[in-house]
C-alpha cells in the first residue's frame, strides 16, 4: 500500500453538498484535487464548495450512476478516488420500525455504495489504479440495540469494503472504510419512520456531539492519504471498537444494559 500525501487526484464524492460530504469536498479542493460533488439537487446548491464540479446523482439510480461514469470518462478520462459518502439516518426497534423504512435505508446506505463500486470498478481496473472509500459508521462495527436497520446497512458497508479490498488489490485498487462515531451534522434531518423514541435519541446524540463534520473530515482525509483499510475517526470509536474485540464481556454488559433501558420505554 502506498502512503503519504499523493499528487492531485480526480475525486468523486457522493452526498457532497452537505455534512461530511461537503467537508470532504472542501478538504480535497483545498489540497489541489479535482473534485466532482454529486447530490440530489437538480441545480448546483450554494453549499457546494467553490472549485468543485457538481452533478445530480441519486445513489439509488443506476441511470444516474451510468451518466456520471460517462461524464468521468469524457471529461476527466478516468477517476482516482471514489468516496461513497451519501447516507440517511434511521433507528427503530424491530417490531416498531416499518419494513418500508428498512427498504429505504438499505437502498441508500448499502445499495448506494454497492452501485457506486459496481459502476466505477471497470474503469479503475482499466487504469489498474484507484482508491474506493466507503463511509460506514461506528454502527457498522458496534451494534447497539434499537438500531437494527442502520446497524445492518453499515455493517454491510464494512463487509463490502473488506471484501473489495482483497478482491481489487491485484488490480492496484485500494479500498478503505470510514467508521465515525456521532458528530454534529445535518444527518438527523433524514430521520423518518415510526419509532419516534429512537429517533429522538439519535437526534440528541448527533446534535450534542463534540466533534463536527470538519473535524471528522480532517481525520478521514489523513486516513485516505495513508490508504488505511479502516479509518476510525475519534477516541469513542477506537475505545468501542477495541473494547468489543479485546474486552468482550464488558461490551456484552454494556449492550445488555442499553437494551434493558430501551425495554422500559
Amino acid at each position: 500500500m502506498a502512503s503519504g500525501p499523493p499528487g492531485p487526484r480526480r475525486a468523486l464524492v457522493t452526498g457532497g453538498a452537505s455534512g461530511l460530504g461537503r467537508a470532504l469536498v472542501a478538504g480535497l479542493v483545498a489540497r489541489g484535487d479535482q473534485v466532482l460533488a454529486v447530490d440530489l439537487a437538480d441545480e448546483r446548491p450554494d453549499t457546494v464548495p467553490e472549485g468543485a464540479e457538481y452533478r445530480l446523482l441519486d445513489v439509488r439510480s443506476q441511470q444516474d450512476w451510468d451518466a456520471t461514469l460517462a461524464w468521468l470518462r469524457d471529461t476527466w478520462g478516468g477517476l482516482d478516488l471514489l468516496v461513497n459518502n451519501a447516507g440517511v439516518a434511521t433507528g427503530g426497534r424491530i417490531d416498531v420500525e416499518a419494513m418500508a423504512d428498512w427498504e429505504r435505508v438499505v437502498d441508500v446506505n448499502l445499495l448506494g455504495p454497492a452501485r457506486g463500486c459496481h459502476t466505477v470498478v471497470p474503469l479503475l481496473k482499466e487504469q489498474r489504479s484507484g482508491h474506493i472509500v466507503n463511509v460506514a459508521s461506528l454502527a457498522g462495527l458496534v451494534h447497539g440495540p434499537g438500531m437494527s436497520s442502520y446497524n445492518a446497512t453499515k455493517a454491510g458497508v464494512v463487509a463490502l469494503s473488506e471484501t473489495l479490498r482483497f478482491e481489487l488489490a491485484p488490480f492496484g485498487i485500494d479500498v478503505s472504510v470510514v467508521c465515525p462515531a456521532f458528530f454534529r451534522t445535518n444527518l438527523h434531518e433524514s430521520f423518518a419512520g415510526k419509532d419516534t423514541a429512537m429517533q429522538e435519541a439519535g437526534v440528541r446524540l448527533i446534535t450534542e456531539a463534540s466533534a463536527d463534520a470538519d473535524d471528522i473530515a480532517r481525520v478521514v482525509l489523513d486516513g485516505i492519504d495513508k490508504r488505511r483499510p479502516v479509518i476510525l475517526t475519534d477516541r469513542l470509536g477506537r475505545r468501542a471498537y477495541y473494547g468489543k474485540r479485546f474486552a468482550r464481556p464488558l461490551y456484552e454488559r454494556m449492550m445488555a444494559a442499553q437494551a434493558k433501558r430501551l425495554a422500559g420505554r
